[in-house]
Protein backbone atom coordinates (compact mmCIF):
# COMPACT_ATOMS: atom_id res chain seq x y z
CA UNK A 1 0.00 0.00 0.00
CA UNK A 2 1.04 3.91 -1.33
CA UNK A 3 0.11 6.49 1.50
CA UNK A 4 0.48 10.73 0.09
CA UNK A 5 0.18 12.73 3.42
CA UNK A 6 -0.55 16.69 3.32
CA UNK A 7 -0.35 18.47 6.27
CA UNK A 8 -0.98 22.39 6.11
CA UNK A 9 -2.27 22.75 9.56
CA UNK A 10 0.34 25.19 10.71
CA UNK A 11 3.13 26.66 9.95
CA UNK A 12 4.93 24.23 8.43
CA UNK A 13 3.61 22.52 5.00
CA UNK A 14 4.73 18.92 4.70
CA UNK A 15 4.09 16.45 2.03
CA UNK A 16 4.77 12.72 2.05
CA UNK A 17 4.49 9.67 0.15
CA UNK A 18 5.03 6.60 2.13
CA UNK A 19 4.97 2.84 1.76
CA UNK A 20 4.24 0.25 4.82
CA UNK A 21 7.61 0.48 6.63
CA UNK A 22 9.26 2.61 4.24
CA UNK A 23 8.98 6.76 3.61
CA UNK A 24 9.59 6.72 -0.29
CA UNK A 25 9.91 10.69 0.41
CA UNK A 26 9.11 14.05 2.01
CA UNK A 27 9.13 17.86 1.65
CA UNK A 28 8.88 20.05 4.49
CA UNK A 29 8.86 23.63 4.50
CA UNK A 30 8.36 26.40 7.48
CA UNK A 31 9.68 29.54 5.58
CA UNK A 32 7.60 33.13 5.05
CA UNK A 33 5.52 32.07 1.74
CA UNK A 34 1.71 30.74 1.84
CA UNK A 35 0.73 27.15 1.28
CA UNK A 36 -1.14 28.05 -1.43
CA UNK A 37 2.29 28.90 -3.20
CA UNK A 38 4.36 25.72 -2.13
CA UNK A 39 2.10 22.94 -1.42
CA UNK A 40 1.29 21.90 -4.93
CA UNK A 41 4.88 22.76 -6.11
CA UNK A 42 6.43 20.38 -3.16
CA UNK A 43 3.95 17.71 -4.51
CA UNK A 44 5.23 18.18 -8.18
CA UNK A 45 8.66 18.07 -6.96
CA UNK A 46 8.60 14.51 -5.08
CA UNK A 47 6.51 13.40 -8.17
CA UNK A 48 9.43 13.87 -10.37
CA UNK A 49 12.05 12.97 -7.70
CA UNK A 50 10.85 9.58 -7.14
CA UNK A 51 9.24 9.09 -10.79
CA UNK A 52 5.66 8.52 -9.20
CA UNK A 53 2.35 7.91 -11.12
CA UNK A 54 -0.37 9.25 -8.94
CA UNK A 55 -2.49 7.06 -9.96
CA UNK A 56 -0.42 4.66 -8.29
CA UNK A 57 -1.40 5.76 -4.28
CA UNK A 58 -4.01 3.84 -2.53
CA UNK A 59 -4.90 6.56 -0.29
CA UNK A 60 -4.69 10.45 0.59
CA UNK A 61 -3.90 11.25 4.16
CA UNK A 62 -4.93 15.01 5.18
CA UNK A 63 -4.31 16.63 8.22
CA UNK A 64 -7.76 17.71 8.95
CA UNK A 65 -7.34 20.15 11.61
CA UNK A 66 -7.52 21.95 14.15
CA UNK A 67 -4.77 24.78 13.20
CA UNK A 68 -5.02 27.42 10.63
CA UNK A 69 -8.56 28.40 9.24
CA UNK A 70 -6.46 28.94 5.90
CA UNK A 71 -4.07 26.47 6.28
CA UNK A 72 -6.52 23.50 6.64
CA UNK A 73 -8.79 24.89 3.62
CA UNK A 74 -5.79 25.12 1.27
CA UNK A 75 -4.97 21.47 2.56
CA UNK A 76 -8.86 20.22 2.29
CA UNK A 77 -9.14 21.25 -1.21
CA UNK A 78 -5.94 19.97 -2.37
CA UNK A 79 -6.69 16.61 -0.54
CA UNK A 80 -10.31 16.59 -2.40
CA UNK A 81 -9.26 17.91 -5.76
CA UNK A 82 -6.71 15.10 -5.83
CA UNK A 83 -8.94 12.46 -4.47
CA UNK A 84 -11.62 13.21 -7.28
CA UNK A 85 -9.57 13.74 -9.87
CA UNK A 86 -7.52 9.97 -9.28
CA UNK A 87 -10.59 8.50 -7.24
CA UNK A 88 -9.02 7.43 -4.28
CA UNK A 89 -10.10 7.75 -0.74
CA UNK A 90 -9.36 10.25 1.78
CA UNK A 91 -7.89 9.33 5.13
CA UNK A 92 -8.80 12.50 7.75
CA UNK A 93 -5.69 12.58 10.50
CA UNK A 94 -6.43 15.06 13.46
CA UNK A 95 -4.09 17.43 13.63
CA UNK A 96 -3.03 16.86 17.35
CA UNK A 97 -2.28 13.55 17.20
CA UNK A 98 -0.66 13.42 13.75
CA UNK A 99 1.87 16.17 15.61
CA UNK A 100 2.35 13.42 18.36
CA UNK A 101 2.74 10.43 16.01
CA UNK A 102 6.01 12.60 15.58
CA UNK A 103 7.71 11.30 18.80
CA UNK A 104 6.26 7.86 18.69
CA UNK A 105 8.06 4.91 21.42
CA UNK A 106 8.48 7.99 24.02
CA UNK A 107 8.48 6.99 27.38
CA UNK A 108 7.34 10.48 28.47
CA UNK A 109 3.76 11.49 28.57
CA UNK A 110 3.48 13.66 24.91
CA UNK A 111 1.93 16.87 25.07
CA UNK A 112 2.00 18.49 21.08
CA UNK A 113 1.13 22.44 21.41
CA UNK A 114 -0.39 24.26 18.69
CA UNK A 115 -0.36 27.93 18.76
CA UNK A 116 -4.62 29.27 18.50
CA UNK A 117 -4.20 32.80 19.72
CA UNK A 118 -5.45 34.56 23.23
CA UNK A 119 -3.22 31.84 25.62
CA UNK A 120 -5.58 29.46 23.59
CA UNK A 121 -3.60 25.94 22.34
CA UNK A 122 -4.55 23.45 20.51
CA UNK A 123 -3.39 19.87 21.97
CA UNK A 124 -3.89 16.92 23.71
CA UNK A 125 -2.05 14.24 25.77
CA UNK A 126 -0.96 10.74 24.44
CA UNK A 127 1.52 7.70 25.68
CA UNK A 128 2.57 5.34 23.60
CA UNK A 129 1.99 1.37 25.03
CA UNK A 130 3.16 -2.10 23.59
CA UNK A 131 4.31 -0.18 20.33
CA UNK A 132 0.09 1.86 19.61
CA UNK A 133 -0.10 5.53 20.54
CA UNK A 134 -3.08 5.44 23.25
CA UNK A 135 -4.93 9.09 23.61
CA UNK A 136 -4.95 10.25 27.20
CA UNK A 137 -6.78 13.59 26.49
CA UNK A 138 -8.46 13.90 22.97
CA UNK A 139 -7.27 16.72 20.55
CA UNK A 140 -8.93 20.21 22.00
CA UNK A 141 -9.12 23.84 22.38
CA UNK A 142 -8.04 25.33 25.62
CA UNK A 143 -6.02 27.69 27.66
CA UNK A 144 -2.43 26.91 28.24
CA UNK A 145 -3.14 26.96 31.45
CA UNK A 146 -5.62 23.98 31.63
CA UNK A 147 -3.61 21.52 29.96
CA UNK A 148 -0.89 22.53 32.27
CA UNK A 149 -3.03 21.98 35.12
CA UNK A 150 -4.27 18.70 33.62
CA UNK A 151 -0.10 17.44 33.28
CA UNK A 152 0.36 18.77 36.86
CA UNK A 153 -2.19 16.15 37.66
CA UNK A 154 -1.16 13.14 35.92
CA UNK A 155 1.97 13.59 37.97
CA UNK A 156 4.48 11.98 34.91
CA UNK A 157 7.24 13.41 32.90
CA UNK A 158 6.19 15.17 29.24
CA UNK A 159 7.26 16.12 26.34
CA UNK A 160 6.26 19.21 24.70
CA UNK A 161 6.37 20.05 20.85
CA UNK A 162 5.11 22.21 18.12
CA UNK A 163 4.80 26.06 17.17
CA UNK A 164 2.91 26.58 21.09
CA UNK A 165 6.07 25.51 22.93
CA UNK A 166 7.79 29.40 22.12
CA UNK A 167 4.85 31.12 22.41
CA UNK A 168 4.18 28.86 25.76
CA UNK A 169 7.46 28.58 26.55
CA UNK A 170 7.31 30.89 30.12
CA UNK A 171 4.17 29.50 31.08
CA UNK A 172 5.63 26.15 31.34
CA UNK A 173 8.48 26.82 32.75
CA UNK A 174 6.85 28.52 35.13
CA UNK A 175 4.03 26.66 36.20
CA UNK A 176 4.75 22.77 35.26
CA UNK A 177 5.10 21.46 38.50
CA UNK A 178 6.33 18.20 36.79
CA UNK A 179 9.78 17.06 34.64
CA UNK A 180 9.70 18.09 31.19
CA UNK A 181 11.48 18.38 27.76
CA UNK A 182 11.20 19.83 24.50
CA UNK A 183 10.95 17.71 21.45
CA UNK A 184 14.10 18.73 19.08
CA UNK A 185 14.02 20.54 15.91
CA UNK A 186 13.52 17.86 13.76
CA UNK A 187 10.69 16.48 15.14
CA UNK A 188 8.69 19.37 16.58
CA UNK A 189 6.86 20.18 13.61
CA UNK A 190 4.07 19.06 11.66
CA UNK A 191 5.10 16.28 9.04
CA UNK A 192 3.75 14.87 6.14
CA UNK A 193 5.52 11.11 7.15
CA UNK A 194 3.91 11.57 10.48
CA UNK A 195 -0.34 12.30 8.81
CA UNK A 196 1.03 9.06 6.39
CA UNK A 197 2.43 6.80 8.51
CA UNK A 198 -0.13 7.03 10.84
CA UNK A 199 -3.07 7.09 7.97
CA UNK A 200 -1.96 3.02 7.62
CA UNK A 201 -3.53 2.48 11.21
CA UNK A 202 -6.48 3.74 10.20
CA UNK A 203 -6.83 2.16 7.10
CA UNK A 204 -6.32 -1.00 8.91
CA UNK A 205 -9.50 -0.30 11.13
CA UNK A 206 -11.68 1.18 7.93
CA UNK A 207 -11.28 4.24 8.89
CA UNK A 208 -11.63 6.31 5.29
CA UNK A 209 -13.82 9.26 3.40
CA UNK A 210 -14.57 9.91 0.34
CA UNK A 211 -13.04 13.40 -1.48
CA UNK A 212 -16.60 14.42 -1.33
CA UNK A 213 -17.06 13.62 2.49
CA UNK A 214 -14.63 15.22 3.74
CA UNK A 215 -14.47 18.74 5.63
CA UNK A 216 -11.76 20.05 7.61
CA UNK A 217 -11.86 19.98 11.83
CA UNK A 218 -11.74 23.17 12.85
CA UNK A 219 -12.79 22.81 16.33
CA UNK A 220 -13.96 26.45 17.35
CA UNK A 221 -15.36 29.31 15.16
CA UNK A 222 -12.76 31.59 13.61
CA UNK A 223 -12.78 35.06 14.47
CA UNK A 224 -14.86 36.77 12.46
CA UNK A 225 -17.45 34.03 12.93
CA UNK A 226 -17.12 34.98 16.98
CA UNK A 227 -17.06 38.70 16.28
CA UNK A 228 -20.36 38.19 14.71
CA UNK A 229 -21.77 36.15 17.33
CA UNK A 230 -20.59 38.42 19.77
CA UNK A 231 -22.46 41.59 17.60
CA UNK A 232 -25.71 39.62 17.38
CA UNK A 233 -25.79 39.08 21.29
CA UNK A 234 -25.12 42.85 21.91
CA UNK A 235 -28.00 43.70 19.47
Amino acid sequence: MKILGLDSSGLVASVAVAEEGNLLAEYTVNYKKTHSQTLLPMLDEIVKMIELDLHTIDAIAIAKGPGSFTGLRIGSATAKGLGFALGKPLVEIPTVDGLAFNLWGSRDVVCPLMDARRNQTYTGLYEFLDGKMQVIREQCAVGIDEIIANINQLNRQVVFLGDGVPVFHEYIQENCKVPFSFAPAHMNKQRGAAVAALAFLYVEEGKVQTAAGHRPDYLRLSQAERERLAQEQQS
